[in-house]
């Protein structure tokens, strides 16, 4: 099945009205009937208005902003920001001496590609993206992917780059970065008995909010690469290890501790790594590379728990863990909420709303 995509004229209309505010459905359009993406329309124009520091290339905004055109991609419809939001940044990416090429600064690198692909294939506006990248590769270094994080904060980009430029100095240096961090840092960050990873090498923990971004980043780079790319192999031999633990540490009530292996440490429901194991749970089934029966009942649990408990009618999203936090900091609760969590849950939605047959185009 696939999700209801926007027809060519369509396309052309709602991306040559990018700009502020708000977007509702035409008046002569007949609303789309899918709950999923009436949730995600929810969620992203709550935060359109009550967010904060909106303005920022930063990346919890990378993610908000990427989860913002994936209401697009899955309904055709806009509210009209993230255009505005990487034109006022230049499409670049943020400098720090003291952190050089650190994947929170090229978080936002996935959004600008999605601009570039699907609305805006702009060639300019890939540039500070692409020396970035090319930068990093240049140092010769392999251990700048320190934290579970950097596979969906930066891998992707590193990814989607290599192809879209057919460029095997690029996919073979992500390679290089991803050994390190899977095998070399601290023993290596991936513990193949559990199945999962620790958020860097000084923690032994293993949090849904890092172990999210690493499902959710080894899906979005499986998406990418050829099915013929020999590194392929590792990266869908990981996400289906994932996969199967992600499923037996699910809460009966949908969601996904902070702290996977331990439900006593900050207990209770957290909506941003389960938001992210619901992507990449939920884009697996719809790749194919997951057994429907198996994994498609632990996406839509997940999904029907977040938006029955963390979203409200007004479309805020709550039970967003303190993006700085490990699971040993006091558990979520109703009222936190933050950008990268509401990123994450439209994100997951795209992919829910493929696997739900009321929201396939007729």
């Amino acid at each position: 099945m696939r999700v209801r995509r926007i027809r060519t004229a369509a396309l052309l209309a709602v991306t040559a009205t990018l700009a502020s505010g708000l977007l509702a459905s035409p008046a002569s359009a007949t609303p789309l009937p899918c709950p999923v993406t009436d949730a995600m329309i929810s969620a992203a124009n709550y935060w359109v208005v009550n967010g904060t520091e909106l303005a920022a290339n930063t990346w919890q905004n990378g993610s908000f902003y990427t989860g913002n055109l994936a209401v697009v991609l899955a309904t055709g419809q806009s509210n009209h920001r993230t255009l505005p939001w990487a034109d006022a940044n230049g499409y670049a990416i943020l400098s720090d001496p003291s952190h050089p090429f650190a994947p929170d600064t090229q978080a936002v690198g996935e959004a600008y590609l999605d601009l570039h692909v699907y609305f805006h294939p702009e060639p300019e506006n890939l540039v500070p993206l692409r020396n970035n990248v090319l930068a990093e590769i240049g140092t010769g270094k392999t251990t700048y992917w320190g934290q579970a994080e950097a596979i969906n904060r930066s891998m992707p980009s590193f990814a989607r780059l290599g192809v879209l430029d057919s460029d095997n100095t690029i996919l073979a240096s992500m390679q290089k970065l991803f050994h390190y961090t899977e095998k070399v840092d601290g023993g290596g960050l991936f513990n193949e008995t559990v199945g999962l990873w620790r958020h860097d090498s000084g923690s032994f923990t293993f949090s849904s909010q890092a172990n999210g971004e690493a499902f959710a980043g080894l899906a979005k780079v499986l998406a990418a690469l050829p099915s013929t790319d020999p590194r392929r192999v590792e990266y869908l031999r990981v996400f289906r290890k994932m996969a199967g633990t992600i499923r037996l540490t699910q809460r009966p009530d949908g969601f996904w501790n902070t702290d996977l292996l331990n439900p006593l440490d900050s207990p209770g429901p957290e909506s941003a790594g389960t938001s992210l194991l619901t992507y990449g749970l939920a884009w697996g089934v719809s790749a194919g590379v997951l057994d429907a029966r198996t994994y498609e009942p632990a996406a839509t649990k997940a999904w029907q728990a977040l938006t029955s408990k963390a979203l409200l009618p007004s479309g805020f999203l709550g039970y967003v863990q303190n993006p700085a936090a490990r699971p040993f900091s006091p558990p979520a609760k109703a009222t936190d909420t933050a950008a990268y969590g509401v990123g994450g849950f439209l994100q997951a939605g795209r992919w829910i709303a493929a696997l739900t047959p009321a929201c396939q185009a007729p």
